[in-house]
């Protein structure tokens, strides 16, 4: 009997780099050569009834600095979420990035995440370095990727 929930799994993530507008080549930025697959984890693209969009990649070890993503704005919340994986270490991230919330510079070399109010401009984004990979995340509150740099994504 087929569940009646099934389409709401995602088991195979989709690549979602085009989604994006903001970063690398999208953005006129190089593309870091750190960077693993961009994968969806939820979006309406994927699940239509999903309300948010979701994606999740490794960042690769780096030892000059880069910048990823240029400042810009949503007209929704987002979270930006970086995970070290050292399970000993949980708060560890093994890596320092940089990131602006309305021009002010954050130095980030902690697992953790920033909530980002609809309208706030941030970035730019960047590492000023990568020991050892970790897992970054951003969670729009909303179906698919909108920016003021950039056109809706599904």
């Amino acid at each position: 009997m087929p569940s009646t929930y099934e389409h709401l799994i995602v088991r195979d993530m989709q690549d979602c780099l085009a989604d994006f507008a903001n970063e690398g080549d999208a953005a006129g930025l190089p593309t870091p050569d750190n960077l693993g697959e961009g994968l969806a984890l939820m979006r309406s693209a994927d699940v239509p009834e999903s309300r948010i969009h979701m994606s999740h990649m490794w960042i690769k070890e780096r030892d000059t600095p880069i910048q990823w993503v240029i400042e810009h704005e949503h007209p929704y919340d987002e979270v930006l979420i970086w995970t070290g994986n050292n399970p000993d270490d949980p708060r560890d991230l093994g890596a320092e990035l940089y990131f602006d919330i309305e021009g002010e510079r954050h130095i980030i070399t902690t697992s953790g995440s920033v909530y980002i109010p609809a309208g706030v401009r941030h970035c730019p984004l960047g590492f000023n370095r990568v020991d050892r990979p970790f897992r970054f995340s951003a969670l729009s509150l909303n179906p698919s990727y909108e920016s003021d740099e950039g056109a809706s994504r599904p």
